[in-house]
This record gives C-alpha cells, structure tokens and sequence, in this order.
C-alpha cells in the first residue's frame, strides 16, 4: 500500500473519530516500518488527540526519529485539548522551532481555559519575537480581551489589525466588534460596524448584546429589524439573543399594559416569539429558556406557564427561570411548588435554584420560610449566605443578621465586600460598635478593608455609632475615593451634628473633580437647616440648578426644609409651587414649615390641598398640621383634625400627636380638656408630655396643674433641669418668691444644672455664634462660616 493510500485511511479515521480503526492502520505502519515517516506519524497524533487517547499519541510522538515543527504541534495540540495547560507551557518552551500555528494553539487554549490575562502575556511575546498574528490569534486575543474588559489592550490589537491589512476579514471584525461591546464601547463597535463591507449573524447578534448591555434597547431592537430587512440568516443564537433584549423591558411605545391581568405586555418580546416558532426552532432548548426568561422578567407568568408546559424537554436553568420569575412577583409560595415540582421530576437543584428560592421568599417578605431555606443547605454558597444576610437586613432585623455573620465566621466561610457591606450596615442600623470593629478586623484580614465598598460601610457605621473620628481615618487611608465614599462621610458629619465639617468634606469632593449626587445635596442642605444659614443654602441651591438636579423630589424638599428653617418661608413656597412632582415628604415639609414660622391657617389650607389632591397623608402630615394649629391658636381646628386621623385615614395617633393637641390645649388655657386626654392616652410615663403641660401652665399660671406636672417629672428624672427652671419661673412671675427660692435650693441639693443659651445671629457671609449665660452675659463667641471660606465656587 502507498503512503499516501495509507495517509487517506488515517484522515478517514480521523474525520469519523474511528479509534479501532486507526489502531489498525497503526498496526500496518509499525509492521512496515513506516513509523518513520513524520508525516505518518504527526496523523497518528492527531487520530489519537481526536479519539481522546493522549497516552497513545505520547508513544507515537516519542517514537518519532525526526521531529518536526508540525509534530510538536501536534503534541501540543494533544495536550492543550486535554486541558493539560501546565503541560502544554513545557511543551511549548521546549519546541526547538516555533511557528504561527504553535502560538495560536497555546493562545487559544488559554482562552477557553480561563486564562485570557496569560493568553495576552504569551501574544504579547509573540508579537515581540517577530511573528505576525493570523485570524486566529486575533479572534482568541479580542475574546480575552473582551472578556477582563481590557479595552486598552484591544485597541493596541485594533491599531496591529489595521497595519497589517486584516480590518476587512469577517471573522477579525466580527470578534473586534464583540471585544469593544464587551466593553461597553458602542461607539466604537458601531464604528467597526459601519467599516464592514459585509455583515452575517454574528455580526448582528454582538451588536444586539452589546447595545442592550448599555441599556440601549430600542436600538437593539432596531439592530434586529436591520437584520431581517438585510436578509441576513437568523440562527437560533440570534433569536436568543434578541429575546433577552426583550426581557431587559424598556421597549418604549411598543409596550402596552394589560390591566385585566396586571403585567407589562412586551408586543416585540411576542413577536420574536412567533419567528422563532416560524423557523423551526420550538425544540431548541437554549431558545426555549430565553424565551421563559423574557416572559418572567417583563412578570407575564401566565405565558411563561404555557412555554414552560410546552417544552419537548427541560433542565436546571428552565426550572430557576420560572422560580426567580415567581420571586420577581412576590409569589413565594409559588416559588416553592415549583422546587417541589423539580425535585418530583428527578432535576437535582443547583446553586441557582437556591439562591432564587431565597429571593423570592425575601421578595414576599417570608423571611422563616428564607431562612428554613436557608438551613436546609448543607453548604451553602458564599451567595446564599449574602442573600440571607441581605434579607435579614431589608426587613430591619439588623440583630439576627449580625448574629449570622457570626455564624458564618464560625463555619469558615470567607466573607466578600458584598458580605461586609452588609455586615456594617446592619451595626450601623442598631448602633453597635464593637460587632463593627470586628468586622472591620475580619475586613483587615481578608484585605477587603480599602475596598470602596466596604470602606463605605465602615465610614457609615463609626458615623452612626459617634466615631466620626474613626471614620475620618477610614476616610483619609483610602487609595481612591468615589462619591459613595465622599457622600458616607458628609452624611457622617451631618449625622453628628459637625455641620461645618460637613461644609468642608463637601468643598474638598468637588476640588477633587467629583460631582455632587441628589444625596449629597439633601445632606448639605440639612446641615444649612441646622445652622439655619439661608447664604450658604442659596449656593447650594444655585449648584443645584447648575447641576441638573432642581427637579429630583428628595433634593426639592430638602431646600424647601432647609429655607423654612432658615425663616424664608416665602421662598420655600416659591419653590414648592414650581416642583413638577412632589410625595408626601414635600408636602409635609411644606406644611411644617408654615408651623414652624407660624403661619397655622396657611398649613391647614395646604393640609386640605393636599387631600383635595389625592395625596394621601402619614403620621408625620398630622404632626406638622397639628403643630400649625398649636402654634398658631387654631385648637378646635386642630382637635378635628385629629379626631379625623383615625376615623377618616385610619391612622393610629401616637406620642408626637397627642403631645402636639395637649400643647394646643395646654396654650389655649383648656386645661379641664388636656387632663380628660391626659387620663386616657397610653404615654403618661414619657417627660415630654409634661414638660408641654407645664410650659402652658406658666403662661397662663396655673399653679396647682404646673405643680402635678413638675412632681411627674422628678419622678420619671431628676436630673433633668427643665421641670425646676419652669416651676422656679411660675413661682417667680406669681411673686411666690419663697417657693421660688425652694425650687433653686432643691435644684442645687440634687446638683441639677441648666444647659447655658447658644444662639447665632447670620450678618451677610457670617454666621456668629453666642454662649450666654443666665445673667445674659457673653461666654463664648465663634464664626461658623466666613465668606473667605466658603464651601462653594458658583
């Protein structure tokens, strides 16, 4: 037989992966002496890498008398198949002679393997020792580079792909196109798009993907009827690809609300829908489940039910589909019916499944259903105890979630940022220092402690826990900062009342070329609140406008609190009446702020507009209406409105509420009323009740209900000064100075003293501060802010 009869059996047996027959041939080969003819020999190879057999190819490759550069690719070959990349590395060093094919087989096996970062170090020294990339090598480095989003490395491939005249090559500029939509580079990937003579699925499909990754979607779509007006052949892949463009939602106009069955019914998601099942592609299953995907996430689970009845076969990923589609709804029972439903059919559960299970119970609110869940786990996934933790944390049971790290700790599972985020919120949450210096420690220990989002955390929970100092330094030992990080330690200061601090932190963010979120700006503007500083709340506000965000409803009431308590009520009215939008916090602040500046008849007109409007109101729109009426001498105004509270809107009244109502009694000198109220209301051991009452009794001097009120408060603290100094006053203006004297003298047998006055007074750019004492003598002066500096450049 001639050698080249006997080359065509080995390219038969290759072709039909034909094992025993290729040992056959083998046979004849080694019997005839053929065994050194390399080329024979390099097909044996590739028979045995083909049939799986790398001992076999080993022996055939170490028999080889005369080694050539195409037999060592082969055994390179055999090896990168295997997955035997360590081995595949000394192969490849040890090769006397190396050519394109020797590169490209070891760049792509790194590819496939996981390994782009070293895929694009070995192209690298490719390219440094002279050897020009084919096709190949170009498709598996875009494909690595896509994939660590190393777009710089891309482009410098990009700028080589030009020089050597390959931009035109379909399969060069559809994997170009793919690595800079991977990246999130559209405008890029549009413009490799556009200098393609000729485009074909591939082409399109990446476009699609990469438009819908950055939120693109119409364009997608519009991407998709390109394709089908091009002619271009639309595989299943296509099709997949398009539907979970439809399942991102968001198609614009196309979308139409089913009100009869209360979900968002995506038309062009149908449509795709009934082309697939058009092309034959009913039994595809990876099609199948993006289209259950596309069904679920646009909360259509009726349609999702009939694919899902109607597929010819199903797997893992169908069945975590219709779960997480169930917890999207907040049907966790359905959830679990269909985890019961998969265990029947003999589907074993994966991590998926059980993260999804925990979503949804978390979603419905069924946290003990979560948490059996949860326990039923034999080892849990870094995720499943993250979704937990997180549930635990959503529904503010920061103790037990704080309680499961612990657990987590004990059971040596390493935490990650999501994990310590989470961790410190919930210590933030309830105030524990010391479960959060664990944390931080455990943070140190994993090397997780100046990751952005755990540092945030930590600046958050020393911020809540009083340790602004701590937080500074948490602060200040940061390598990078974003504006999480900046807006966690303004809100720090804020929180603790460090308003000019606050200022500071605000003016270093933007000279560090960050710019201010709606959070940001709600946080400074409490602190101009709090100062009651109208000049620096007017900057703000005109960085607000300059900004863009004048409109965002939670920055619009905050301005509208912070120029209330600044006393510019008419401005804060102004404002109010330009929001395009408003909730009920912008309603409220509006009303509170006519109580606070006295102004009792406008709150109850804009407490009736409200209403009128259909605004529904909360506990808090009845504290600040009743305060309106307090204020301001509306009392029977006010008792309405509280006696409508829970007979109209179902709101039941609370401390705040009937303090404000007694306070309005109390000035309205109906005090035969408040102690009727007073007998009845469930908060007789809070001292702020009393202290209203007895303020009003020295106004209007009643001496024997002041007395009842001040013996309550020394009862329930006598430490506190208030009841003596307002008792010590009634007794004084009464001319009762020895009652007086004896209210002093008690005072000073128990060592209570008064807290001195602090005011401030705003000239221009200055806010200047006043400790006075009770002779109204001058102690302390301090500027708050000059206008040298300010925190702001307008």
């Amino acid at each position: 037989m001639e050698n080249k009869n006997v080359a065509n059996l080995l390219q038969f047996c290759i072709d039909n992966t034909a094992h025993l027959a290729g040992k056959l041939v083998h046979a004849y080969i080694l019997r005839n002496g053929l065994l050194s003819n390399t080329f024979l020999s390099n097909r044996l190879i590739e028979l045995y890498s083909k049939c799986g057999k790398l001992g076999s190819a080993h022996h055939v490759f170490a028999k080889i008398p005369n080694k050539d550069v195409y037999s060592w690719n082969a055994i390179l070959g055999v090896h990168c198949k295997a997955g035997s990349l360590g081995d595949a590395h000394q192969i490849f060093v040890e090769m006397p002679e190396r050519n394109t094919v020797s590169w490209n087989t070891l760049i792509s096996a790194l590819v496939q393997n996981g390994y782009e970062r070293k895929a694009l170090n070995v192209y690298d020294v490719m390219i440094s020792e002279g050897f020009l990339p084919t096709r190949f090598t170009l498709a598996s480095v875009f494909s690595a580079s896509g994939a660590l989003l190393d777009a710089g490395h891309g482009r410098r491939c990009h700028g080589l792909v030009v020089k050597i005249g390959l931009e035109e090559n379909m399969y060069v500029a559809n994997s170009l196109l793919c690595m800079y939509a991977k990246c999130g580079l559209m405008r890029d990937a549009i413009g490799v798009f556009g200098g393609m003579r000729e485009h074909n699925e591939v082409t399109f499909t990446a476009m699609m993907g990469g438009l819908a990754q950055t939120e693109q979607v119409s364009e997608a779509l519009e991407m998709f009827r390109l394709m089908l007006r091009k002619r271009i052949r639309v595989d299943s892949v296509s099709v997949s690809s398009i539907l979970g463009v439809c399942a991102r939602g968001a198609c614009g106009e196309s979308d139409l609300y089913d009100q009869s069955d209360g979900f968002c019914c995506n038309i062009n998601g149908k449509q795709v829908h009934c082309l697939a099942i058009k092309l034959g592609f009913e039994g595809d299953l990876h099609l199948n489940n993006s289209l259950l995907d596309m069904y679920a996430k646009n909360g259509d689970m009726k349609d999702a039910e009939k694919v899902f009845a109607n597929l010819p076969e199903s797997s893992v990923v169908s069945w975590n589909v219709m779960i997480a589609g169930y917890g999207q709804k907040y049907q966790s029972r359905k959830a679990v019916e269909y985890l019961e439903r998969m265990h029947h059919c003999g589907v074993e559960p994966d991590e998926v499944t059980y993260i999804n299970m925990l979503a949804a119970c978390i979603k419905s609110g069924d946290i003990e259903t979560a948490r059996q869940m949860f326990d039923s786990m034999l080892f849990p996934s870094l995720s499943s105890w993250n979704a937990i933790l997180s549930g635990y944390f959503q529904y503010g049971n920061n103790k037990e979630a704080i309680k499961l790290f612990r657990e987590m700790q004990f059971r040596n599972q390493k935490p990650d940022r999501t994990t310590l985020a989470i961790a410190l919120s919930s210590c933030a949450g309830m105030g524990f220092l010391d479960p959060g210096k664990q944390i931080h420690a455990t943070s140190l220990k994993v090397a997780l402690h100046t990751d952005i989002y755990v540092a945030s955390g930590l600046i958050g929970m020393y911020s809540k826990c009083g340790r602004t100092e701590l937080a500074k330094y948490i602060f200040y030992k940061m390598p990078e900062m974003d504006i999480v990080c900046w807006n966690s330690m303004i809100a720090g200061c804020s929180l603790n009342s460090l308003d000019k601090e606050a200022f500071i932190f605000f003016k270093q963010m933007q000279e560090h070329g960050m710019f201010p979120t709606q959070f940001t700006y709600a946080t400074v503007l409490s602190s101009c609140a709090r100062l009651s500083s109208s000049f620096e709340g007017k900057q703000v506000h005109a960085l607000i406008k300059k900004d863009g965000h004048v409109n965002d409803v939670f920055v619009g009431s905050a301005l509208i609190d912070m120029y209330c308590k600044c006393g510019d009520i008419d401005e804060a009215w102004q404002f109010f009446n330009m929001m395009s939008y408003k909730n009920t916090v912008t309603w409220n602040e509006m009303i509170h702020g006519y109580a606070q500046n006295g102004r009792g008849d406008k709150a109850i007109a804009l407490y009736e507009d409200m209403i009128r409007l259909g605004q529904k109101p909360d506990d808090v729109t009845f504290v600040a209406v009743l305060t309106a009426c307090s204020h301001s001498g509306l009392t029977d105004a006010g008792i309405e409105i509280f006696n409508s509270m829970k007979q109209v809107h179902g709101i039941e009244p609370v401390l705040d509420h009937y303090t404000c109502i007694i306070d309005s009694l109390g000035r309205a000198g109906r005090f035969h009323e408040a102690e009727v109220l007073l007998d009845k209301i469930p908060y007789k051991d809070d001292p702020v009740i009393w202290e209203v009452l007895l303020s009003s009794c020295r106004v209007h001097a009643n001496v024997t209900l002041a007395k009842r009120a001040a013996d309550e408060l020394f009862r329930l603290d006598q430490r506190n000064s208030a009841p003596y100094v307002l008792l010590a006053n009634i007794y004084s203006s009464l001319g009762r100075w020895d009652d007086a004297r004896a209210v002093r003298d008690l005072m000073s047998e128990k060592q209570v003293t008064k807290n001195p006055g602090y005011s401030w007074i705003e000239q221009k750019s200055e806010m200047q501060a006043f400790t006075v004492d009770d002779n109204f003598k001058v102690l302390d002066e301090e500027v708050v802010v000059s206008e040298e500096k300010s925190c702001y450049n307008v």
